[in-house]
């Protein structure tokens, strides 16, 4: 009798073994790896002799530079699963112009059939920039409003869901995240950021992307630093977008506070300074002539990182006001082939420059190349 249930045993495992393996060969035969990415290169002329005032020998600086190169892998498997894997390879700021590598996503993400519903989980998207970034098509010039001035991240680690209605009449994404983003050494502590943003199209144009027509969206965040406290971002915007013309306005509000007296955070107050508030309203637009590859670019920041404090000047904390201005030409050269010609400027409320390489190219005119494969 045992001889026949290990008979009956060893037949059962050799047919589960081959039904997985067929069932395994036939879900690798259906999948789809791809591998594309994006490298963002400039040449950029620095106007302005001063803007190190303790170092006087600084003439004006030119340099060529990889700014940014995207490596992607994708994979599209049965069942409605898809992968993602993205290597950032970014310059590192030493001597010797040293290019270093960090994971920018890596995650998987889940479509139940028939579901509106996307799910995420891994080093993903984070629900702002990614929008931002598709509706301003030129992130070959440098970052988001939000982002530049360290507000927000283009991705962190953490669990999504993405949702899609009526054709991407209603578009939304959330999620939970560390809230340090990928871009840091740790991965924070127990604190946890939610994330959310809803766009809803009011018109219809002749852009059928996901970002075309005219469209009202708002963002959220609410979460803790790694120190403790308070993180706070806050968003409302109106935007335009056809095939010839994008136009977009947006207004956003940031809170930051730290516990344990940190005096990190704040202005020209005296004494301990653990809460700042923040403004940020940006204008930005595109205007493409129609049966020519030449488009106009143009945007506007007016950063206040403090606005209980107007009297603020460097070098307490950069609580300075600024106003950002960028106005440039593009040039499509092919469709993976884009070329921007563009001045970058940003002046200060007290007409103080820092101290900092961090503003090092306040007056800059750049040369732009994107290509992508």
């Amino acid at each position: 009798m045992r001889t026949v249930h290990r008979r009956v045993a060893r037949r059962a495992v050799v047919a589960f073994a081959t039904v997985a393996a067929t069932l395994l060969s036939a879900n690798v035969a259906r999948a789809q790896t791809s591998v594309s990415g994006v490298v963002y290169a400039a040449y950029n002329y620095n106007l302005a002799k001063d803007t190190l005032p303790a170092d006087s020998s600084i003439g004006h600086i030119n340099n060529f530079d990889v700014t940014r190169a995207y490596i992607n892998v994708n994979g599209k498997f049965a069942g409605g699963i898809v992968t993602r894997v993205t290597a950032d390879i970014f310059g590192s700021g030493v001597a010797g112009g040293a290019h270093v590598f960090r994971l920018k996503y890596a995650f998987v993400a889940w479509t139940p059939e028939h579901s509106a519903l996307t799910y995420k989980i891994g080093a993903t998207q984070t629900p702002l920039l990614d929008w931002e970034e598709a509706l301003w098509d030129y992130r070959m010039q440098g970052t988001m409003p939000l982002e530049r001035n360290g507000y927000v991240s283009s991705s962190d680690f953490g669990l999504a869901v993405d949702g899609k209605w009526s054709s991407d009449r209603v578009n939304m994404q959330a999620g939970i995240y560390n809230g340090e983003n990928y871009s840091t050494t740790a991965l924070g502590d127990q604190r946890k950021d939610v994330m959310a943003r809803v766009s809803v199209r009011l018109m219809n144009t002749d852009d059928g992307s996901r970002v075309g027509g005219l469209r009202l969206t708002a963002y959220g965040q609410y979460g803790m630093p790694s120190s403790g406290g308070q993180r706070q971002r806050y968003l409302g915007m109106i935007s335009y977008r056809s095939m010839n013309v994008t136009l977009v306005g947006e207004y956003a509000t940031t809170k930051d506070s730290t516990t344990g007296g940190n005096t990190a955070i704040g202005g020209g107050n005296v004494g301990p300074v653990t809460s700042r508030t923040g403004r940020v309203i940006s204008v930005y637009g595109t205007l493409h002539f129609p049966q020519t590859r030449v488009t106009l670019v143009g945007r506007v920041d007016l950063v206040d990182p403090n606005t209980a404090d107007s009297s603020a000047t460097f070098p307490t904390a950069n609580m300075d006001q600024q106003t950002r201005i960028i106005a440039g030409v593009a040039y499509q050269v092919a469709p993976n082939f884009r070329l921007l010609a563009d001045y970058d400027g940003v002046s200060f409320q007290t007409g103080a420059v820092p101290s900092s390489a961090t503003y090092f190219g306040r007056q800059t005119l750049y040369l732009h190349a994107m290509f992508t494969y």
